[in-house]
């Protein structure tokens, strides 16, 4: 065992932790992350890694000091773990070139990242059981769905059983409905799987999927990583801040 001893930080997580069972390590709403080191710049230029797209994964998971099943992070606490990696690995400004569409130049944009903000998270919509299940009627329809927050499992599933599909017809587009297949769990009380994919594929109206995303960005933990930039000509813009190798190596 090594005597250098790595410092770290707390991070509070989205969710406050209440989406995770009684007695998982994130169910305190934190979770101990080390300060970057040349290992997880390794990581950063591994080019196997970048392939593959899973050197962010890769990252995140060699400065996590806290033990739990990385699969179980929630979507919208990896966003949180995401912006603290990136704080503790080089600090809290970030510079990037950005095209702003209102008069197509580019221009710097300088962002203290300590500055954005969590999302609001509504501790009242979670059930008595205090499961990452919750509930939605379709405003079109009537249907009455349960669904949950997405995990980082759910979302390497997801990816395998497009890519799947890709090989099938590649020229095909499965990303939203196949989330949505992830997401819902019943429909008016049916918690049968191929009824669920049968609801999205053949009765889920396109304004109702509308207005199930709007709810679940309106309800789901995260960062908002919205930031407002005043331009040279003196506008201000709304822009998403863009995670990227750069985020993490400014110079890559």
């Amino acid at each position: 065992m090594s005597e250098f001893k790595f410092p770290t930080e707390m991070v509070e997580l989205p969710s406050k932790g209440l989406l995770y069972p009684s007695g998982h390590p994130l169910a305190e709403g934190k979770i101990e992350m080390k300060y970057m080191t040349a290992k997880e710049e390794d990581i950063l230029s591994n080019t196997n890694y970048l392939k593959q797209g899973i050197w962010l994964d890769k990252l995140l998971q060699s400065m996590i000091i806290t033990k739990f099943n990385y699969d179980d992070l929630l979507l919208g606490d990896k966003d949180a773990i995401i912006l603290a990696a990136r704080i503790l690995g080089y600090g809290k400004d970030y510079s990037f070139k950005y095209n702003f569409p209102s008069s197509d130049i580019e221009e710097e944009v300088n962002v203290d990242l300590t500055t954005l903000k969590e999302k609001e998270f509504n501790a009242s919509l979670i059930n008595e059981s205090k499961k990452n299940e919750f509930t939605f009627k379709f405003p079109s329809t009537g249907n009455v769905i349960t669904f949950k927050l997405l995990t980082i499992g759910d979302d390497k599933e997801i990816d395998k059983e497009i890519a799947g599909m890709k090989k099938i017809d590649p020229k095909g587009s499965f990303d939203i409905s196949t989330r949505l297949k992830y997401m819902i769990l019943s429909v008016n009380g049916n918690y049968d799987k191929k009824t669920v994919r049968e609801f999205v594929d053949y009765a889920l109206l396109a304004r109702d999927a509308k207005s199930f995303r709007e709810y679940i960005s309106s309800i789901n933990p995260g960062v908002d990583m919205t930031y407002t930039h005043t331009t040279e000509n003196d506008v201000e813009e709304d822009i998403v801040v863009p995670v990227g190798l750069n985020f993490f190596w400014p110079d890559a």
